[in-house]
């Protein structure tokens, strides 16, 4: 399904760039569910053994040019989890398995995604699919140059909010603080990345994020702030 987004835009990456870019998130993603084949059989005996439900989670996702694809998740919370509750969880959400909790901080539900970025609705490195509902918080100016771009597994944004639900936590309305002050600093790194896409870039931001989950914290190279610098990160009592 598309929306009629206003794809109006200055500039595109090279096609020479996108086929590159496409041919490594290809290649990458065949060899990453071949490699992790293992650990993915591994993950589905230990959440049929936690909880009743499906291994896998889906949910709608706004992807490139406005069109919605169903993306692939390692599931980490109850079933019927998205009709009690928003698209947003924070850190001591009830409706997290106790194995989700490990899941989502070792980020090991992102990794079905490969799935999705073999199928084409996703790249390795991009901007986080947002959820139609969100998507439409941002300006159509915005949102003409997030839809330009296929969404990704990881980007300077992902590195930057690693712990994004600890930052919801204790929120006296979460969705209004994802809309007030998490949204504007995601689109700064997605607006950044939309003018450097290139095989480089994603080489940096792919280590950085290797380099983010091996130590807990993204290397000073990337140019990516430790902690969001935001006065309305603390929390409200």
């Amino acid at each position: 399904m598309r929306r009629d987004y206003d794809l109006r835009v200055p500039t595109r990456p090279s096609r020479g760039t996108m086929a590159t870019k496409r041919t490594m998130d290809v290649i990458g993603s065949a060899i990453g569910l071949l490699v992790l084949l293992p650990v993915f059989v591994f993950m589905a005996v230990l959440i049929k053994l936690d909880s009743r439900g499906p291994v896998f989670f889906r949910q709608e996702r706004v992807g490139r040019d406005g069109r919605r694809f169903r993306i692939y998740k390692f599931r980490s919370m109850v079933v019927g989890a998205d009709r009690a509750g928003t698209a947003l969880t924070v850190r001591a959400d009830p409706r997290i398995t106790q194995l989700g909790v490990f899941l989502r901080k070792s980020k090991l539900d992102e990794l079905p995604q490969l799935i999705n970025v073999l199928a084409g609705d996703m790249s390795i490195v991009g901007p986080r699919p947002e959820v139609p509902e969100f998507m439409e918080f941002y300006s159509p100016s915005q949102r003409a140059i997030i839809v330009t771009m296929r969404p990704g597994i990881t980007d300077y944004a992902a590195i930057l909010f690693r712990d994004e639900s600890s930052l919801l936590d204790g929120q006296r309305d979460p969705i209004d603080f994802y809309r007030r002050v998490i949204m504007p600093a995601k689109f700064a790194y997605y607006r950044r990345y939309s003018r450097e896409i290139s095989l480089l870039s994603d080489l940096r931001i792919i280590v950085a994020t290797i380099l983010l989950l091996a130590a807990g914290r993204a290397p000073r190279w990337l140019g990516v702030e430790q902690r969001p610098r935001m006065p309305s990160l603390q929390r409200t009592s």
